[in-house]
């Protein structure tokens, strides 16, 4: 393993834990998504593992040595990791391109270029170069600070909400990019975000935090068609939960079922359609059976009544 976390405690305010007897483990060579809604930890979590907060009780492991945090490191942080946070700590007066190479050899300074080039490539900034940060958006300083701590070719990274300063365009071409780049290099990779649908096709195993609590810990498929709660399940996005009362009078057997996993049918259940949208590649539609309100997910648009049934 990478990373072991084991029995950890820590606590923000005395008397108040947010993480006790907390478990995790990391092999080399993955992508974890670390979720949960807003204050769950996965901030605190990323600064534990990269030494910036000192905690209680248990032992964090990496590459096979223990690490000590702020109370045993004269300089926080752990030289093998890069962790990009929510303040990005760019060099003011320094051009992008010279923030991207700080960490990068001046000994070849032609191969120092092309490596800072590649890297912009990956974070979609290769015209802003000779700018400096200050004329940059807060999206674009992340960038430059993800480009930077990839530079070195950490044995684990960790980004916090790296997406969350992007317009949708950026975010497509950023995550695949970054994604590749990493899967390639070997670097091991946590990242923490709110919002799962972003990145599931990269990822190898979602986290899921609430209240510092590790809710669910599995791979992207098993966490997706079977989540442990209605919380787990209400972060892929819109889901329709289900009672199990409403489980046995409808005939299903989970009590999480995503929109697009209802199909209209010969066959199954009677629905009065309430609404029918168009959303762009598919048709929003809430429908009701019996007093029960649930969205499907239809290719045409939908009137009256309808009859549906369960793909699970």
């Amino acid at each position: 393993m990478l990373l072991e976390i084991n029995q950890l405690y820590f606590s923000h305010i005395e008397g108040k834990p947010l993480f006790q007897n907390f478990n995790l483990s990391l092999e080399k060579g993955k992508i974890v998504a670390l979720a949960g809604e807003s204050g769950c930890g996965k901030s605190t979590l990323l600064s534990l593992i990269y030494g910036l907060l000192n905690w209680e009780k248990g032992d964090i492991i990496f590459d096979d040595e223990k690490l000590l945090g702020p109370k045993g490191n004269l300089v926080p942080g752990e030289s093998s990791m890069k962790f990009v946070a929510q303040h990005f700590d760019l060099m003011p007066y320094a051009t992008v391109a010279d923030n991207v190479g700080k960490f990068i050899s001046n000994i070849n300074l032609a191969k120092k270029k092309e490596i800072v080039n590649e890297l912009l490539d990956v974070v979609g900034l290769i015209e802003f170069a000779p700018i400096l940060p200050k004329y940059l958006s807060g999206g674009q300083q992340q960038r430059v600070a993800i480009a930077r701590a990839l530079s070195v070719l950490p044995k684990l990274l960790l980004l916090d909400e790296p997406f969350s300063n992007l317009d949708f365009a950026r975010k497509i071409e950023l995550r695949e990019k970054l994604f590749r780049y990493v899967k390639n290099n070997g670097i091991s990779l946590i990242i923490s975000t709110h919002e799962l649908q972003d990145i599931l096709p990269w990822v190898d195993q979602i986290v899921v935090l609430k209240n510092g609590r590790l809710i669910q810990n599995d791979n992207v498929k098993e966490t997706y068609l079977n989540p442990y709660n209605e919380y787990v399940a209400k972060l892929f996005g819109e889901v329709n939960l289900f009672t199990s009362k409403e489980m046995t009078a409808f005939g299903i057997s989970k009590f999480a079922i995503y929109p697009h996993q209802i199909k209209l049918s010969t066959i199954g259940i009677k629905a009065v359609v309430l609404e029918s949208r168009f959303a762009g590649s598919y048709y929003w539609n809430k429908l009701k059976i019996e007093n029960k309100e649930i969205v499907v997910y239809t290719d045409v648009y939908m009137e009256d009544i309808v009859t549906v049934s369960f793909e699970l």
